[in-house]
């Protein structure tokens, strides 16, 4: 049975068939692949019949277009219940349900990814759907200024993490009235109770209290269901809608409704066969709700009868091309922040967010010059990447900023978005302990090997203004998620403008037939690597010098040859030790399979605390002297 109708026409009886069916196939493809969380998905499957067969706007035959509705599963594990959807509207088959869940190398994953075409963003670590919707939802009201919607289905044991509530913030903060939060409150967790069980009026004060506007209703009603839906869609309320649905976990089989026991396991084959019975027998139902309002073909779009959101600068005059005299002393940060404005101005596509330090990492140069395509994300470095993977999911390029070391904070999302396979452009600034006297605290000692550890990623690491330039604007092409590690402190401008630097790549700054070691920095170290070499030339010491300013991918050939050539080098670097640069280079060498030279690692390796810039290289044994130190007792032994 086919039925393809717009909202009015699919009546609730056949939503109610729907709902059965997503259960029964929530059951039958968990317990074919022999695990899952079937449970999870019959709580909610009453919400999902509902949304899809009244009120989710979409073309199913063209996932990618602009026009379509957004749906995302918050709860990543009620998989086997988004993927019963799928092939509730037709587009995966039953033999694929039941032979591709969670099966290697098929599409249908223990939790869903973009591996689907219907699928926007990895989901399944908890508390991040949310505040990635809010990324699509601020494309679509502010840049899109299309009339889709984002509907995202949480769970409620993931309202236990913060990001869902710096979420709801920012979603009322910026009135994201097209972004609507369904909770499925089903009482319970992995372990047991959740901390507020069924107490939906506690969730509707906080979500009040976060601005949004909350809807109670029985999760399992289908007429109070539809009515909070299509009340979500209310042109004349400008708030976000949470729509907290008190439901019953293993809804529709009485052997396990409302049971700690039964999270995370599929149902032995003839309990299945039970389940199945008890909710009425297999069903293969095709039905699609209301498809979506065509979007334009001719680039326009219809212009949003939303006030504009507030913005506190004025578009500056187009820029010039970013350019510095060669010693000038610039902030790599001040260099990005130049960058991006005239990035901005070339590619409409690209977008800015920061944490609340615009100030100091310098986009506040881009909200500046673009206000229109920046977005402040206040001290919520979680959410800024959950808004930009968003915000990617939509087509835009994003640039995030805020200190290297509270990007800490957000390297689950990080992690996720490149599961996600988003592209992202993220900038730590305030790197290390050069930013001398606020202290540990503040500075970012962890960054590096952090971001080389997310699969595909660019780790880019300029020191110089002029590199910094090529550097963000070679970004904005790169695939995946890349980060730039910019520095607090002003620094010689060390090459010509219009200087060459691609990714992979590194410069040789001294090179010399007679080189006896080599000295391999980035950023503030290589300025201190050549004040070391001109020291060890007034010895009689000659050393090459290499600016690694890619990290990831690392010039293996160039740092092989300086190995072969000089037998000995110091790598030194404003980092912990582990996974950095340093650890750039012992891994290049090691993967070349060639001798390996000489080397001495230089990095932070104690607790730093406060002090000036100087002192504080000094005591961490990466300033000029101690290289130059160490390239010493390489040399001469």
């Amino acid at each position: 049975m086919t039925l393809t109708a717009p909202t009015a026409a699919i009546g609730l009886d056949t939503a109610a068939e729907v709902a059965a069916q997503l259960r029964v196939d929530s059951v039958r493809s968990s317990t074919s692949a022999g695990s899952g969380h079937p449970t999870s998905g019959m709580s909610a499957a009453d919400l999902f019949a509902v949304l899809v067969t009244r009120h989710l706007r979409y073309d199913w035959d063209d996932p990618r277009s602009p026009a379509n509705d957004h749906l995302i599963l918050s709860k990543g594990h009620a998989s086997p219940l988004l993927y019963a959807l799928f092939k509730a509207v037709g587009v995966i088959s039953d033999d694929e349900l039941m032979h591709g869940y969670r099966r290697l190398g098929q599409r249908l994953q223990g939790h869903p990814t973009p591996a689907l075409p219907w699928v926007d963003v990895a989901t399944g670590s908890l508390g991040q759907g949310l505040p990635d919707g809010v990324g699509i939802a601020l494309a679509g009201k502010y840049l899109d200024k299309l009339p889709y919607r984002v509907w995202v289905l949480c769970g409620d044991s993931e309202l236990a993490e913060g990001s869902i509530w710096e979420a709801l913030d920012k979603a009322s903060y910026y009135r994201l009235a097209n972004l609507v939060t369904l909770v499925d409150v089903n009482r319970l967790g992995q372990r047991g109770p959740t901390d507020l069980g069924w107490d939906v009026d506690a969730y509707a004060r906080r979500a009040e209290a976060f601005g949004a506007r909350a809807l109670v209703v029985d999760g399992h009603d289908l007429a109070a269901v539809d009515d909070a839906m299509a009340a979500a869609q209310d042109p004349a309320d400008e708030r976000p809608t949470v729509i907290l649905a008190r439901t019953v976990k293993g809804r529709g089989f009485r052997e396990v409704e409302d049971s700690n026991d039964w999270h995370g396991k599929p149902f032995p084959p003839d309990m299945a066969e039970r389940a199945v019975r008890e909710l009425g027998g297999e069903r293969h139902l095709t039905v699609r709700g209301p498809r979506p309002t065509a979007a334009p073909t001719d680039g326009s779009r219809p212009t949003s009868d939303v006030a504009a959101r507030p913005v506190t600068t004025e578009p500056t005059e187009p820029p010039t091309p970013a350019r510095y005299d060669l010693g000038a002393a610039v902030p790599t940060r001040k260099a990005y922040g130049d960058a991006l404005v005239v990035l901005g101005a070339r590619n409409p596509r690209v977008v800015a967010l920061d944490g609340e330090v615009s100030n100091s990492t310098y986009a506040f140069e881009f909200a500046r010059a673009h206000p229109d395509r920046y977005f402040e994300m206040f001290i919520a470095e979680q959410q800024m990447v959950a808004a930009a993977t968003g915000l990617a999911v939509r087509g835009y390029r994003p640039f995030a900023s805020t200190f290297a070391a509270f990007l800490t904070r957000a390297y689950d999302f990080i992690r996720m978005g490149a599961v996600s396979g988003v592209d992202l452009c993220l900038v730590g600034s305030h790197a290390g302990v050069e930013i001398g006297p606020d202290g540990p605290s503040q500075m970012g000692l962890e960054d590096l090997a952090m971001m080389r550890a997310v699969h595909g990623s660019t780790v880019l690491y300029p020191s110089d203004a002029t590199s910094t330039v090529a550097l963000t604007d070679a970004m904005a092409t790169l695939p995946g998620i890349s980060y730039l590690r910019t520095t607090r402190g002003k620094y010689p401008v060390l090459y010509a403008d219009g200087e060459s630097f691609p990714v992979g790549g590194c410069k040789v700054l001294r090179s010399s037939d007679e080189d006896a070691v080599t000295l391999i920095g980035a950023g503030v170290t290589l300025h201190a690597c050549l004040a070391a070499a001109d020291a060890l030339a007034g010895e009689g010491i000659r050393a090459r010098v290499i600016d690694c300013y890619s990290v990831k991918p690392i010039d293996d050939a160039t740092i092989a040859d300086a190995a072969a050539a000089t037998g000995r080098i110091v790598v030194a670097e404003d980092h912990h030790p582990e996974g950095g640069l340093g650890s750039a280079v012992k891994d290049s060498l090691i993967a070349g399979g060639r001798a390996t030279p000489s080397l001495v690692h230089l990095a932070v390796r104690g607790m730093p605390g406060s002090g000036s810039s100087k002192e504080l290289l000094a005591w961490a044994g990466i300033d000029a002297d101690h290289i130059a130190s160490a390239a010493r007792q390489l040399v001469r032994g």
